[in-house]
């Protein structure tokens, strides 16, 4: 059981700092197109052209952003499973592998390059240009919107005494999400790491807000999968906190 219990500790641990880093290094090199919606006559004129073409929204996010629910995911399950003090190491270890990262970029990027066997170094430049302010800029945020999930989420599991998993998960998720929305891309905004179209305060509001719905329904969406994933895993449960979600339950029944 101990030697499973890590290794589930471990996998988890592999999806969060996969995400991270990955999400981290494409950053905001391509802005993707999740959908677009046809807006009614009455709402047109209140949505900012800068995510709508006449009348037709568009849902785009920058492509690094995919990866950032998984990270918040994990840190959930990392919490309830087991403890704050883990997840907080994680989200430390998660801080350290992008300076590892960027250090590591950064020796390659001032190496000097041989020529005539590099086949991709004005791509290796361009993506090096980019991760550099989006890795400082999310390093920030990333550590202070990982840390107040993780607090929130025990200030929550403690107040309700482990019930009601799906209150601490999206309450603590959205108000990280937000926080970690503002500060990325506010942080990008004022680099000048953010598209040419998005010179005024205004339209990183709009950025933000985007940025942000999108991190909101995927909160919602994580809450049935954390329980499936309570469900199965819960048998290698140990939070120190005592605040078991299905022992507790077990042992009130």
């Amino acid at each position: 059981m101990a030697f499973r219990r890590d290794m589930l500790f471990l996998s988890l641990c592999a999806v969060f700092l996969t995400a991270l880093v990955m999400g981290n290094i494409i950053g905001t090199t391509k802005f993707a197109t999740l959908f677009q919606l046809t807006l009614p006559d009455w709402l047109t004129p209140v949505v900012p052209s800068l995510v709508r073409e006449e009348s037709v929204y568009t849902m785009s996010i920058p492509v690094g952003l995919l990866a950032f629910p998984f990270t918040f995911l994990v840190t959930d399950l990392v919490s309830e499973l087991f403890g704050r003090k883990r997840a907080q190491l994680l989200v430390w270890v998660g801080f350290a592998m992008n300076v590892f990262m960027l250090a590591i970029m950064t020796i390659n990027y001032y190496l000097p390059s041989t020529g005539e066997v590099s086949a991709g170094e004005s791509l290796f430049d361009g993506v090096y240009g980019f991760m550099v302010g989006n890795t400082i800029g999310s390093m920030i945020a990333y550590l202070v919107a990982q840390t107040i999930d993780v607090r929130l989420f025990h200030f929550w599991k403690k107040r309700t005494k482990g019930r009601h998993l799906w209150l601490r998960n999206n309450a603590s998720t959205m108000v990280s999400q937000l926080v970690d929305s503002t500060a990325i891309l506010s942080i990008l905004y004022f680099a000048g790491n953010l598209g040419d179209g998005v010179t005024t305060i205004g339209a990183l509001i709009i950025l933000i807000f985007n940025s942000y719905i999108f991190k909101f329904f995927a909160a919602l969406f994580d809450t049935p999968i954390i329980y499936a994933c309570m469900k199965w895993l819960h048998k290698y449960e140990e939070d120190p906190s005592g605040y078991s979600l299905y022992k507790r339950n077990s042992a009130e029944g």
